[in-house]
């Protein structure tokens, strides 16, 4: 035991991939689905890959292929799979930051606030609460609404509030409905519980804990918390007028919904495209102009610690502020007033860089298995697998297998990826007792 937390990079990868394969067996019995058939494997590890990375891409149709078992077995691959990764990520900052020596413990300590100190114990308890409370909260919300407004029976109301609740606060994106939530895309009782519920299950409990503990003095946030909460709320806004812009005339997706509709689909759609998976409009009905702001939003992700995948919103603005820094002619990268350590600056640029590679090469690989596939489906169908969204164009569905093996694959490494970097890069910080002589090479 002592060695799995001294080695938490082994810990994180293995333990999911023991999950899933739980998971396959399971999803594979006859009494998974609804005609009482045993499920392919590859739709099986599919599933459970999809539920546990917490992606919600799926290559059936959900609701009409897996029965009663199958959906609450989906529903608690689902939850283990979210509190894996905020319990897991918790842990091994933790961990990292007690393996770091003093003067980098304290940094550490400084950049994620709460998680520095205090028992582990208390934390997780106090994770699960928040969850605990934020998914009851949604499943009332959720249940209340199929209950009074389309006159559900209150047993299949409660189990479809829940079943949604646990998919939108841990950025799940099954649904049970054929078309995920686009036949509710003009209701704000369904969509803006799942909506909120997203976007704070996205922004990770360092963050969280930290703006709610210190709201009235965001100037004290930690650069982290700075970045992931400032940089969401920028993500929104761009997202949400890009997408709004897009689709207004489009009378495929919003250009017959009035005023209040348009604004409530392309809000409720930009919230959950880079973490949650679910959709309010049609993904394959998408005007053109749309294709590259979603593969952006999704390839940005959620915050760090959180249910949601990508390169993370603190990577992402971390790289803006470097690039700025360099355009000015600036000595330091400086955010809040605060000097960004030349270590973490390098971290993120080789988990940007290395996500880069693994999406250009998963696109490449997906183009050569399908054929007559068009780039920018093949590539928004891969983003989606590696920041853990979900959203489909049904490329996934229409695949063979070698092709969902591959979205299957990315689904895993987009989900314990950065997690695993991140930590192996942190616990294999070197010092040298030397340095040899600068040179300025030829940039660009």
């Amino acid at each position: 035991m002592r060695s799995v937390f001294r080695r938490p990079v082994r810990f994180v990868p293995f333990g999911f991939l023991a999950v899933i394969l739980v998971g396959t067996g399971l999803l594979m019995l006859p009494a998974a689905t609804s005609e009482a058939r045993y499920t392919p494997f590859t739709t099986a590890l599919f599933t459970a890959t999809s539920a546990v990375s917490v992606t919600g891409m799926s290559v059936v149709d959900t609701p009409a292929y897996w029965n009663t078992f199958g959906l609450v077995m989906i529903t608690v691959l689902t939850q283990v799979g979210g509190l894996g990764i905020l319990t897991g990520a918790t842990l091994v900052i933790l961990v990292v930051s007690r393996q770091l020596g003093l003067r980098n413990r304290l940094l550490v300590q400084a950049e994620t606030a709460e998680f520095g100190v205090g028992d582990v114990r208390r934390l997780l308890l106090r994770i699960a609460a928040t969850v605990g409370v934020c998914e009851a909260v949604m499943t009332g919300l959720l249940a209340g609404r199929f209950w009074l407004g389309y006159d559900y029976p209150p047993g299949r109301a409660l189990w479809y509030g829940v079943f949604h609740a646990v998919q939108g606060f841990n950025n799940g994106g099954f649904a049970l409905f054929p078309d995920s939530l686009v036949g509710f895309a003009r209701d704000p009782w369904v969509c803006l519980p799942i909506a909120f519920g997203t976007i704070v299950g996205g922004l990770g409990f360092p963050a969280l804990f930290e703006a709610a503990r210190r709201w009235r003095r965001p100037d004290r946030w930690a650069i982290a918390t700075k970045l992931t909460v400032w940089g969401s709320a920028v993500l929104l806004v761009v997202g949400f007028v890009g997408l709004l812009a897009a689709e207004w005339s489009d009378p495929r997706t919003i250009g017959p919904y009035d005023v209040p509709g348009k604004l409530l689909a392309a809000f409720t759609q930009n919230a959950v495209v880079r973490t949650g998976g679910f959709a309010t409009l049609d993904t394959a009905e998408l005007d053109e102009e749309s294709i590259p702001l979603l593969i952006a939003l999704m390839f940005i992700g959620g915050g760090s610690a959180s249910t949601a995948g990508g390169i993370k919103v603190s990577t992402f603005f971390l790289l803006a502020f470097v690039i700025w820094a360099e355009l000015r002619g600036e000595p330091d990268v400086t955010v809040g007033r605060r000097r960004v350590a030349t270590a973490s600056q390098r971290q993120a640029l080789t988990v940007a860089l290395l996500s880069v590679a693994l999406v250009a090469g998963g696109t490449v690989v997906l183009l050569l298995l399908t054929e007559g596939l068009a780039y920018h489906w093949a590539l928004l169908e891969v983003t989606s697998a590696f920041s853990t969204t979900g959203l489909s164009s049904g490329v996934a569905s229409a695949s063979d297998e070698p092709g969902r093996l591959v979205l299957a694959l990315l689904m895993y490494v987009g989900r314990v990826g950065p997690l695993t970097l991140g930590s192996a890069i942190a616990l294999n910080t070197r010092r040298r007792l030397y340095r040899y002589a600068e040179e300025q090479p030829i940039v660009g």
